[in-house]
């Protein structure tokens, strides 16, 4: 797990979200609400195809207008086979991780290439990328 996520507010425009990407040198951000909660991850590609492509102002558009569904997440005490099943079965290249309602860190393939076997991260990775 990468720890100390940081997130992009639900209403911080996607022009904030896209300078914090650059300045922490990642391609997502979860969004957390003003509860503290997290409402759904903001990739570099959602601010590009679902926001610039259809002609959505990225100074004016808001983080929460692309938090789409429920965010698919893990605790911090699950166990790495759970995490790997969440991102299988829905194609998902990160799954925040929760301590209660806290956000403590992301799992990303990052992480599992460089923590577990080659065989478990190609399997993970072919069928994230199916």
């Amino acid at each position: 797990m990468t720890p100390n996520a940081q997130c992009i507010g639900v209403n911080d425009s996607l022009s904030i979200a896209a300078e914090k990407m650059r300045e922490l040198d990642v391609g997502a951000l979860p969004i957390c609400g003003e509860d503290g909660r997290l409402k759904g991850i903001l990739t570099d590609r959602d601010i590009v195809v679902k926001a610039i492509a259809t002609g959505l102002d990225p100074e004016t558009t808001n983080a929460g207008r692309l938090a789409d569904g429920v965010p698919v997440m893990a605790t911090a005490d699950e166990d790495i086979e759970r995490v790997l099943a969440l991102m299988r079965e829905h194609r998902i290249r990160r799954v925040p991780v929760l301590e209660g309602h806290r956000l403590v860190g992301i799992i990303s393939q990052a992480d599992i290439a460089r923590h577990l076997a080659p065989s478990t991260t190609g399997e993970t990775v072919g069928v994230i990328s199916r």
